[in-house]
């Protein structure tokens, strides 16, 4: 990604956005790239800019709020999917990007890629959704019955490390054992998660304690160093607020503003499923998608969490041809 396609750009509500873009070529859509934690547009979507600015499509991949160049703030409820998205609008608007484009999210990005859906549907000709599946409006969402219901399709407890990543402190705790928490995030054995992670205080357990654990085979240390001097010099104080949205009422109130005819998406949807994901379990996704996404795509991977990185040759590739089919 060359650095000389990025741009600086504040948006209506005063929130700095440092994102890449590519125009596209006569015909070709344009694909607005949106990634997750803990990472940048960089980090997360490398490998697809790549590709898909050499087949003439047009690329956004920006900073989300609290990573990269873009603005940390630490008021939670700043990252509200409906500002957010606005956020994003506002972007495609002043790149004049208004004909044919698909929203492509992964982790936390798919949340952001839902509200895109539902707030704005029609700048979209379709989404995708890698690991994590479309989250639907939920007004009477309970944080601890979201819990019980992915540990109940699931067969397991998924989300117990949000615990401490809601914790006051907690920012400070994980950039004082950087290179603990990068290892367990990223391990070479995928089932880590199940043990180290999705259960409830083993994550903060590990951070604490120094442990680390062998890198996969996609990631190069330099991938590591990098990643962790843009965390450190940012701070996790403002990536944790994607998270604490979901503990404070902040969705709540946001997916309340959500016409209910809008829950439904109408526009075909991409799913990679993550078969050795042991927290975006892919089944748990598949129970609602496949009522709330009438036109769905999905693809198997046999990878860990981080999908567009260790299979990106088949992640492009099938991600191109459903563009192409449509």
């Amino acid at each position: 990604m060359d650095p000389a396609s990025y741009k600086d750009f504040v948006t209506p509500r005063g929130i700095n956005y440092h994102y890449f873009f590519s125009p596209a070529a006569a015909g070709k859509p344009t694909l607005v790239f949106l990634h997750g934690f803990p990472s940048n547009a960089h980090e997360c979507w490398r490998h697809q800019v790549v590709f898909f600015v050499k087949q003439g499509y047009g690329v956004l991949a920006s900073d989300l709020l609290g990573y990269g160049g873009t603005d940390k703030p630490t008021d939670v409820a700043m990252y509200a999917k409906s500002l957010m998205s606005a956020d994003i609008i506002s972007i495609m608007d002043r790149e004049n990007i208004n004909s044919k484009v698909y929203a492509i999210g992964h982790d936390w990005g798919c949340a952001l890629t839902s509200g895109l859906a539902t707030f704005y549907p029609s700048r979209f000709a379709g989404f995708a959704f890698l690991a994590l599946g479309y989250l639907t409006p939920n007004p009477e969402f309970e944080i601890n019955s979201f819990y019980a219901g992915f540990k109940a399709i699931a067969g397991h407890e998924c989300f117990g490390y949000w615990h401490f990543f809601k914790e006051d402190g907690a920012d400070k705790i994980i950039a004082d054992h950087m290179d603990a928490f990068m290892s367990i995030l990223y391990p070479e054995d995928p089932k880590s998660w199940l043990t180290d992670m999705a259960p409830r205080d083993k994550l903060k357990e590990w951070v604490i304690s120094n442990k680390v654990t062998p890198p996969p085979s996609y990631l190069t240390e330099e991938d590591f160093t990098r990643q962790k001097t843009e965390l450190l010099k940012g701070g996790m104080a403002g990536p944790l607020c994607w998270y604490k949205q979901y503990a404070t009422g902040v969705v709540v109130n946001d997916d309340k503003l959500v016409p209910k005819e809008n829950y439904i998406i109408k526009q075909p949807v991409f799913f990679a499923a993550t078969h050795e994901d042991y927290i975006c379990v892919p089944k748990v996704a598949l129970v609602t998608m496949k009522d709330v996404c009438p036109i769905l795509t999905v693809r198997d991977y046999q990878t860990d969490h981080w999908v567009q990185i260790a299979e990106p040759d088949k992640v492009n590739k099938d991600l191109l041809e459903w563009i192409e089919s449509l």
